[in-house]
């Protein structure tokens, strides 16, 4: 037996061992989306159901598990920090279990590190290899600052966690305890691409180049474009999210990572999410790179990628060219993610492009997503300076360098044509045409 198998052994304990060493008015953090180690988790509501603990914080980004943390009946146990909501922690938010962290994903860790104290960083890993080192698996994300700040680290061994690399890797020196739960990993549903969607992605995939770097959000629309560019050649990948979509574009050949400017031969990423394909492909793939969130998503960094191309979606658009991606009015939908800083970096990228895609209305049809101005209380995601092209099945408007009225006439022109003629009405009204 190594060294590092005997601290191994000894550090080794069950999730309820583990969730004993949990104090009352803890603050805990875990990294975006399957670094959550459910088993501990669970194990530690299931114990403060019956002890006399309190006042236990849980700071996670995107989670996709119904977490303990979420449920009602332990509200005044414990609490979550939601700091991009999915469904779980929107309606924990509303139901007054949760509260949210507003702020650009790459800022997170710098947050973690100038402001908040942590006593427990807690992750799901890949088991140890022989040197001592676990992998973070499909979440860099904040987990590097996460285990740099924290008093205590607990980590959940799962052997079904891809090994991957980049700056990936914690030491078994580092970890206080830890505990094992093999266990199948979540994945995403499947996307449905409809029509509206493949008209979008196709306008879209016009205006990007052979050899473009490139970053697909989150939805039908990225995913659209994605299968619209396997026609391409020499794509590169530097992503917040690395999805089937891009997998699919790796394996039919458009993407070949040679000619990036920046990490030529690599995809970067800072997190996985997706089929188990994509979890197949990135295990012990020194093809791709996970990187720290302020690394991937800096708009300085973004732009060291000549041609970078940049797609994402939002809920709706004004006159301005101000988007709101992240709330419905005033009621919280998401977080800002990154959005914006691939926006920025498009922007400052030497033949960079920025998109920002949606299907002309909502509600089935009877909203228009271009609006004379936000629904009142609609958080701005991407503001009107930094906005490039606007998208939506009717076409393409070039904001960047348009003034105002340029704009609203760019705009209107792409929004549904039912919509036009109200919109050109309060354009005038507004003394905008």
């Amino acid at each position: 037996m190594t060294d590092f198998e005997k601290q191994y052994q000894e550090k080794l304990r069950t999730p309820q061992e583990i969730a004993d060493e949990f104090q009352s008015g803890f603050v805990c953090a875990t990294g975006s989306c399957l670094s959550e180690p459910t088993a501990i988790t669970q194990a530690l509501g299931d114990a403060l159901r019956g002890d006399d603990r309190g006042g236990i914080i849980h700071n996670q980004t995107m989670s996709v598990h119904p977490s303990p943390f979420f449920d009602p009946k332990l509200k005044d146990k414990y609490s979550a920090v939601s700091w991009f909501s999915t469904a779980y922690g929107r309606k924990a938010f509303y139901g007054g279990t949760a509260d949210i962290m507003p702020g650009y994903y790459r800022d997170f860790p710098d947050i973690y590190e100038k402001h908040l104290n942590l006593d427990v960083f807690y992750a799901t890993v890949s088991p140890m290899d022989e040197h001592g080192y676990f992998s973070f698996g499909l979440t860099c994300s904040e987990n590097q600052a996460l285990a740099h700040k924290a008093r205590h680290i607990f980590l959940e061994v799962n052997k079904y966690m891809p090994r991957t690399f980049g700056e990936q890797q914690i030491h078994i020196s580092q970890v206080d305890l830890l505990c094992e739960n093999h266990k199948p990993l979540s994945t995403a549903s499947p996307t449905k691409v409809d029509e509206t969607s493949r008209t979008i992605g196709a306008l879209i995939a016009e205006e990007i180049p052979e050899r473009a770097t490139i970053q697909l959000g989150i939805g039908s629309i990225p995913e659209a474009v994605g299968l619209a560019l396997k026609d391409k050649k020499d794509l590169g990948i530097h992503a917040e999210l690395f999805s089937d979509s891009m997998l699919d574009l790796i394996e039919c050949g458009a993407v070949t990572n040679h000619h990036k400017t920046l990490h030529p031969g690599k995809s970067i990423t800072t997190f996985a999410y997706g089929s188990q394909r994509v979890y197949d492909y990135v295990n012990n793939n020194v093809g791709i790179e996970f990187r720290p969130v302020n690394y991937v998503n800096d708009p300085n960094v973004i732009a060291q990628n000549d041609l970078f191309m940049s797609v994402n979606s939002c809920i709706e658009v004004d006159f301005w060219g101000q988007v709101a991606s992240e709330s419905i009015g005033s009621r919280h939908f998401s977080g800002t993610g990154g959005q914006s800083d691939f926006v920025r970096g498009a922007r400052q990228s030497r033949g960079g492009k920025s998109f920002i895609a949606i299907p002309s209305t909502a509600k089935n049809g009877e909203v228009s997503r271009i609006t004379p101005t936000l629904a009142e209380g609609a958080l701005v995601s991407t503001s009107k300076n930094d906005v490039d092209c606007i998208v939506t099945e009717y076409g393409i408007a070039r904001l960047r360098g348009c003034t105002v009225r340029e704009r609203v006439r760019q705009l209107i022109a792409i929004a549904h044509p039912r919509f036009r003629e109200e919109l050109q009405f309060k354009a005038k009204q507004m003394m905008l045409l």
